[in-house]
């Protein structure tokens, strides 16, 4: 069965820096398992994946603009420590997640002057190029019920 739309897809991975830093593995844990063509990974990696089948192992560099994105200095700014609960535990390179218009932003606290923060909210990918090596564990249909659900059940899936 080869990877396509709304396929349950189960991977283990490696995922390096291009200076060859491992960033993220599933090794030791279980398996990515996600629902293809959702959006639940980096569309390169979909791109990288779609047609291939269980067994197969890939190799992937995906550039910045199909993974994390490239910086973009709009989404660094700086707000006034006030803006904090416990401001006296805003320290440079801290990490929490951030709300704003455009979504969902991991923030990182790159500044504390006086009484305001620097936060950059680009990811913390952003403009790296990603190498993935992937073995493609097992592909099967998704059922009806993780399509309602936005997610895969089972193994390396949401468990209910």
């Amino acid at each position: 069965m080869e990877i396509s739309e709304n396929m349950v897809v189960i991977i283990d991975y490696n995922l390096s820096s291009s200076s060859g830093e491992l960033l993220d593995t599933s090794e030791g844990r279980q398996p990515l398992a996600y629902i293809h063509g959702m959006g639940h990974i980096i569309i390169g990696l979909e791109k990288a994946l779609l047609g291939k089948k269980a067994g197969e192992k890939i190799k992937a560099v995906i550039a910045p603009e199909e993974a994390y994105g490239t910086r973009s200095n709009e989404l660094v700014e700086t707000v006034p420590i006030s803006n904090f609960q416990a401001p006296d535990t805003v320290k440079e390179g801290v990490q929490f997640q951030a709300r704003d218009a455009d979504g969902l932003h991991i923030a990182t606290v790159t500044k504390v002057a006086d009484d305001e923060v620097t936060l950059d909210m680009n990811h913390p990918l952003a403009d790296e190029t990603l190498h993935f090596d992937v073995e493609i564990k097992e592909v099967r249909q998704a059922t009806e019920e993780e399509l309602s659900h936005g997610h895969s059940h089972g193994t390396g899936g949401h468990q209910h």
